[in-house]
């Protein structure tokens, strides 16, 4: 029988140390959020000067990156190329935002991480950089 891997609230935690980290070490005020597969907060942290916003935005993020297993980002562009509005999905959480990225193991879904307060080209390389201490 082959045994599930799921992402566990360890797991989780070494994501969020690992962003906290860096975002310490450069004064960067962001929220990062670990979800499971199905998009269900596992973890969050609101740093130092995160601007209110970007807690539920950071949440979002990971929650439609889960739910769709692609970017966020990536959500957004086919959003606009393929002409639906996100409300198309009949889920008001997703965002098209850069910055919710999705953890796969062995090519399953095991959750994701959304990060906001910055770019989101800054989001996407901090939840990348948590995520590559897995």
């Amino acid at each position: 029988m082959n045994q599930v891997y799921t992402l566990s609230h360890t797991d989780a935690h070494k994501i969020v140390d690992a962003i906290r980290v860096r975002a310490d070490k450069n004064s960067d005020g962001l929220a990062v959020a670990v979800v499971d597969a199905h998009g269900e907060l596992l973890a969050f942290l609101r740093t130092d000067g995160c601007r209110l916003p970007s807690i539920m935005i950071a949440q979002n993020k990971a929650y439609s990156a889960a739910r769709e297993q692609i970017e966020s980002a990536t959500l957004g562009e086919r959003s606009k190329s393929e002409g639906f509005p996100m409300t198309n999905f009949g889920e008001l959480r997703y965002v098209s935002w850069g910055g919710g990225v999705p953890v796969f193991h062995e090519g399953q879904i095991v959750g994701a991480v959304g990060v906001s307060g910055l770019s989101s080209e800054e989001d996407i390389d901090y939840a990348k950089h948590g995520i590559a201490t897995l």
